[in-house]
């Protein structure tokens, strides 16, 4: 599952990618098309998915720049970004497995929540790679990869210490590349299936939409709970 490969592709393809699957989405329940991202804007376009696509907009346009600079995407391009697309920012994120819910927080306070899918085997901890378990405990998200099979993912700080001794006092490996990201850029079943089962290896799936907001609105080394 190559969710970290290196950054070596002009991130606004993200852009493209996620407007052609939404005129997809919209397509196929003649809804309004993404095409009208700008102008006009449609009444019944929520003010929300309007900020989404801008910030979608914004971020490709900082992180082309990066790419054809030759130079990875900084932290503080990440953060500026959902600061002028005038998103708030997170300072914990909490997952709760039994919820299927991912909770962005701040002060105490829930800035968004979104519906997630977990690994094949979500109930309890992370034992071992290839367990297909979704680890529980407080890490943090450490890094990013625009470029992943996955349309978006932000890498979860599994496995700390406590994960690799118990995991090497059985002989096992404690696996990684756990993550939070979207849906398959090339999906093996159809859409409606990564939105109703839980179907990853182990990280946390989101719509692209929710992954779009979730990355902006999370600085780098944001804490993660990850509860029962």
């Amino acid at each position: 599952m190559n969710c970290v490969t290196p950054v070596s592709q002009a991130p606004v393809k993200i852009a493209k990618r996620f407007l052609s699957q939404e005129n997809a989405v919209a397509e196929h329940k003649h809804a309004i098309p993404a095409r009208y991202i700008l102008w006009p804007l449609p009444r019944r376009l929520h003010l929300s998915k309007v900020m989404v696509r801008l910030a979608v907009i914004l971020f490709a346009c900082i992180a082309s720049a990066a790419a054809f600079a030759d130079a990875p995407l900084s932290s503080s391009a990440i953060a500026s970004s959902g600061v002028e697309a005038g998103l708030p920012t997170a300072d914990n994120v909490v997952v709760r497995k039994g919820e299927r819910r991912l909770y962005l927080m701040r002060n105490g306070t829930v800035l968004r929540s979104y519906k997630v899918s977990l690994g094949l085997r979500p109930e309890g901890h992370k034992l071992f790679e290839g367990d297909y378990r979704t680890p529980e405990g407080k890490y943090k998200l450490i890094r990013r990869n625009p470029n992943s099979e996955y349309f978006l993912s932000i890498l979860v700080s599994y496995p700390n210490d406590a994960d690799i001794a118990r995991a090497r006092s059985q002989g096992l490996k404690p696996g990684g590349a756990i993550m939070i990201h979207g849906q398959p850029n090339v999906p093996k079943k159809p859409r409606d299936y990564y939105t109703q089962v839980d179907w990853t290896e182990g990280c946390i799936a989101v719509s692209n939409s929710d992954m779009v907001e979730i990355w902006l609105m999370t600085p780098p080394d944001t804490p993660i709970e990850i509860q029962p």
